[in-house]
């Protein structure tokens, strides 16, 4: 969803260290992202930013429109 970002690496990183961690960082971000794309489906888009997330794609539920006016 988010491509290789910072995101990506904790995933790897929590992964290697140990399973667990890196598998509920990777189920966080999925909520995260599937949780701001309904918000905004719905017309009420999230004021703050989600910690431990850093792609603004995920932060966004996929739903920012780059280029456009």
């Amino acid at each position: 969803m988010a491509g290789c970002g910072a995101d990506l690496l904790i995933n790897v990183v929590l992964t290697i260290w140990l399973w667990f961690p890196g598998v509920i960082h990777a189920f966080y971000l999925l909520f995260v992202y599937y949780d701001r794309r309904d918000k905004y489906k719905l017309g009420a888009p999230p004021m703050t930013r989600a910690p431990f997330v850093y792609s603004d794609k995920i932060q966004s539920g996929g739903m920012t429109y780059y280029g456009r006016m």
